[in-house]
């Protein structure tokens, strides 16, 4: 299972919040990081984390087991290695 780790701050919370409505992914908190992990693609539309596009592009800490497919200012796609 791979994961993307975003770290826990107020303004990445919406980005983790709309990922655990997904019901392909786990999320879960690992230090001062969120694990958000799926078995299976995933993807995360910007628009309904109501994100500027800063916070979209600095979201991510990092990855594990996990390969971006597509990041834009519309989404975030992400599939297992």
């Amino acid at each position: 299972m791979g994961s993307l780790f975003i770290l826990d701050v107020p303004e990445n919370r919406p980005v983790v919040e709309t990922a655990d409505e997904d019901p392909r992914v786990t999320v879960r908190k690992m230090g001062p990081y969120f694990a958000v992990a799926s078995d299976e693609p995933f993807s995360i539309d910007r628009r309904a984390t109501g994100c500027r596009h800063a916070v979209w592009y600095s979201c991510i800490a990092g990855l594990a087991g996990l390969r971006i497919t597509q990041w834009d200012k519309d989404k975030l796609a992400m599939e297992n290695r």
